[in-house]
C-alpha cells in the first residue's frame, strides 16, 4: 500500500510511527501532532518528496538527521523535549522549534529561512550566522536566556515580526531602527533602561510591546512611529511622556498601567483613534482638559491614582463606554460624572 499526498493523524494517540519507507515515498504532508512519539524512523530522512512535517507536541528527545529532505519547506517541532536541532535541508523556509530544551543553534542554518521560531529554550546565545539570514520574515526568540542582540541584527531588513520578550537583554541596538518590520515588537520582561530614538525610524510597525522593563523616560521621536495601533508599555518607571504621543494618529490602544507617572502631556488628546487608555497605579494628580479630544474613546482606567478633580471635559467624551475611577479619593461630585451617567456611560468609583 502507497499513501499519496498526506498522512494526517494529528492527536490520535500514536506511540508509533504509522507506515514505512515505501509506502510513505510518494507523501508530500505528514502531520502527526499532538501525539506520545518517542523517536521517529530513521528511514523518515529519506522522503524526499515531502515538503512539510509537522510532530508538535510529542516526546521526541532526538532526531533522525532530516538533511536528505532536499524538498522540504516546513519543520513543525514545537512542544517536544529535544535538546539540539536536527540536522536540515537547505530548501528549508520554516523551522519551529519553540518550546524544546535547546541549548545551541547549530551554525549552519538553512540560508533561506524565511520564518524561525526558537523560543522557550535555553539559549544563552544565538551564532553570527543567524544575523546572516536575510530572508528571515518572522523571528522569535523569546523565553530563552539572551544577554545581548548585536548590532547586526539591522541586516535583517525583510523582517516583520520580532520577538524578544522575557529574556535577560539590558540594551536594544539602535540598529533594531533599520528593520522594516510591520506586524509586532515583542520586547517584554527585559532589563531595558530606555528605548534608542531609532526606533522611532519603525513608521510601518503596528504593535509594540516594552512591558515588564525598567524604563524610566521614552524618546521624542516616538512620535515617528506613525502606523502604531497598539502601544504597550505597562510595569516600567515611566515619570513622563514625550509631547510627541500625540502624533501617533492611528493608535488605538494605549497600556500604561503601574508607572509613575504623574501628568499627562496636553497632547494625548490628539490621539483621535484612540479606544482604550489605561492609566491604573500611576501617580496621577490632574487630567489635561485636552482629553475632550478622545473622541472614539470607549475605555478609561484610572484606578489607584492621586486624582482629586476632574476636568469638566471629562463628560463631553461622547463613545466613552467605561470608566473606572477606584481607588482615587475625589472631592464631591464631579459634574463630568454625572452627565456620563446620564448618556449611559458606566462609571466605578
Amino acid at each position: 500500500m502507497t499513501i499519496h499526498d498526506e498522512l494526517r493523524a494529528p492527536g490520535a494517540g500514536l506511540t508509533t510511527f504509522p507506515g514505512s519507507a515505501a509506502e510513505l515515498g510518494e507523501v508530500r504532508l505528514i502531520d502527526l501532532a499532538w501525539n506520545e512519539l518517542a523517536e521517529l524512523p530513521a528511514w523518515l530522512g529519506g522522503l524526499t518528496s515531502l515538503t512539510e512535517l509537522r510532530l508538535d507536541g510529542n516526546r521526541l528527545t532526538s532526531l533522525p538527521s532530516l538533511a536528505g529532505l532536499t524538498g522540504l519547506r516546513a519543520l513543525h517541532l514545537d512542544g517536544n523535549r529535544l535538546t539540539e536541532v536536527p540536522g536540515c535541508p537547505p530548501s528549508l523556509e520554516t523551522l519551529y522549534l519553540y518550546g524544546n530544551a535547546i541549548e545551541t543553534l547549530p551554525t549552519l542554518l538553512p540560508g533561506g529561512l524565511r520564518h524561525l521560531a526558537a523560543g522557550g529554550n535555553r539559549l544563552t546565545g544565538v551564532p553570527d550566522a543567524l544575523w546572516k539570514l536575510t530572508r528571515l520574515e518572522s523571528l522569535n526568540l523569546a523565553e530563552n536566556a539572551l544577554t545581548e542582540v548585536p548590532a547586526a541584527i539591522g541586516g535583517l531588513t525583510r523582517l516583520r515580526m520580532l520577538d524578544l520578550g522575557h529574556n535577560q537583554l539590558t540594551a536594544i541596538p539602535p540598529e533594531i531602527g533599520d528593520l522594516d518590520l510591520t506586524d509586532y515588537l515583542y520586547l517584554s520582561d527585559n532589563r531595558f533602561t530606555e528605548v534608542p530614538a531609532a526606533i522611532g525610524r519603525l513608521d510601518r510597525l503596528a504593535y509594540l510591546n516594552v512591558t515588564d522593563n525598567l524604563l524610566t523616560g521614552l524618546p521624542e521621536a516616538l512620535g515617528g512611529m506613525a502606523s502604531l495601533v497598539e502601544l504597550r508599555l505597562y510595569n516600567n518607571r515611566l515619570a513622563e511622556l514625550p509631547g510627541s504621543i500625540g502624533d501617533l494618529g492611528r493608535l488605538r490602544e494605549l497600556h500604561l498601567q503601574g508607572n509613575r507617572l504623574a501628568a499627562l502631556p496636553a497632547s494625548i488628546g490628539e490621539l483621535g483613534e484612540l479606544r482604550v487608555l489605561d492609566l491604573r497605579n500611576n501617580q496621577l494628580r490632574s487630567l489635561p482638559g485636552a482629553v475632550a479630544g478622545l473622541a472614539l474613546l470607549t475605555h478609561l482606567d484610572l484606578r489607584n491614582n492621586r486624582l482629586r478633580t476632574l476636568p469638566e471635559s471629562l463628560g463631553d467624551l461622547p463613545a466613552l463606554e467605561k470608566l473606572d475611577l477606584r481607588w482615587n479619593k475625589l472631592d464631591g461630585e464631579p459634574d463630568a460624572l454625572r452627565r456620563l451617567t446620564e448618556r449611559g456611560c458606566v462609571v466605578l468609583r
